[in-house]
């Protein structure tokens, strides 16, 4: 429960560029992509936390298939 609480459930993008080592402008274009997810509320685009375990996951599934 206690990691509920210190990590956020959604991420501005900014934020985003933050936990992926990545710059906005790479950011974006995976959003553009559709290989990284984002809900709106209201006019903040934000990225749930799951949506960015995804990212990651399908970059180690990538990796995986080129060896």
């Amino acid at each position: 429960m206690a990691d509920v609480m210190t990590r956020p459930a959604l991420y501005r993008v900014a934020d985003a560029v933050e936990v992926l080592n990545l710059s906005r402008t790479v950011i974006y274009d995976l959003i553009r992509a559709g290989r990284l997810r984002t809900v709106t509320e209201g006019r903040s685009r934000l990225i749930p936390a799951s949506a960015i375990a995804d990212y990651v996951a399908l970059l180690e599934r990538e990796a995986r298939g080129r060896r």
